[in-house]
């Protein structure tokens, strides 16, 4: 058993470079090689991990957070190379989704036992723009929101998106977006739009709380034309899941969706991917996840 252990020492605030060692350690006794590779930018990470390919990896532990998970994904989507998830970031909604622990050294302790029965399961990702996504992507006031809260400096955690909303809740007016699915069309002023392959985004809100990335679609939550108010009352549900209930939201399930209609920014996996007309799919099985 090959495996690599990626690090990105500056996630958490360097909890994951404090990290390392000790997860290293619980990892080496269940594999014949463990390759650590130490990643400060994006462009490292992915010739670091080729490496390792090349070598014969079968299994890529990334130690960090989300933005950590997205390049992972990158790398083991359709490859044959199992992913394993070790949080120590501030969002860590992969993670979440996949029921690892959020204490760093519990969930060592869970990918280094299922490494060691040969644990697989294989789970859904999202495609768009010829990025891999896991979570959620979102367009409208969200990735607004998303967008502003990784300029902010303070408060660390999910608390930044809370400041981040206050602030873009001043400037923000519904957008007119078209919405096709190979189900049905819809044209609309929308507030926003996520496509959840997983449920959770902004550091465990549940903006999708019926996605499930073992099903082969996305569930899509619209939030359709709302006022400030509308969403100041909205928004203390997205944290238990209940903003499904509100007149203004409605929630669908589809394959494909072909998103247009305003130069909105769009953000997935907390990364951005430019911004709109977007072609989204949900591709069946294209990661391997250890578990």
């Amino acid at each position: 058993m090959h495996a690599a252990l990626a690090v990105h020492p500056a996630s958490g605030d360097g909890a994951a470079g404090r990290l390392m060692e000790s997860v290293a350690a619980r990892l080496r006794p269940v594999v014949d090689r463990l390759d650590v590779l130490v990643a400060h930018t994006v462009e490292e990470s992915r010739a670091l991990t080729t490496d390792s390919r090349a070598a014969g990896l079968d299994v890529l532990v990334v130690l960090g957070g989300d933005g950590a998970a997205h390049q992972g994904v990158q790398f083991c989507a359709e490859s044959g190379v199992a992913l394993g998830l070790i949080p120590a970031g501030t969002g860590n909604d992969f993670a979440r989704a996949l029921g690892i622990p959020e204490r760093p050294h519990a969930a060592a302790d869970l990918v280094a036992r299922r490494i060691a029965e040969g644990k697989r399961r294989r789970i859904d990702l999202g495609r768009a723009g010829g990025e891999w996504f896991a979570t959620v992507l979102c367009s409208g006031f969200d990735a607004l929101v998303t967008e502003r809260a990784n300029r902010l400096t303070w408060p660390r955690g999910p608390r930044r998106y809370d400041v981040a909303i206050l602030a873009e809740l001043a400037a923000f007016r519904p957008r007119p977006v078209v919405l096709r699915t190979d189900v049905e069309t819809l044209e609309l002023d929308a507030t926003m739009i996520a496509v959840g392959n997983t449920p959770f985004y902004g550091g465990g809100m549940p903006i999708c709380p019926g996605a499930d990335p073992g099903d082969g679609l996305f569930d899509v939550t619209v939030v359709g034309e709302a006022t400030r108010r509308d969403l100041l009352r909205m928004l203390p549900g997205v944290r238990s899941g209940d903003h499904i209930a509100h007149p203004a939201v409605r929630v669908l399930k589809a394959s494909e969706i072909h998103l247009a209609g305003s130069d909105l920014p769009v953000y997935a996996d907390g990364e951005p991917l430019g911004r709109l007309p977007l072609d989204v799919t949900c591709v069946p099985g294209a990661l391997t996840v250890v578990g």
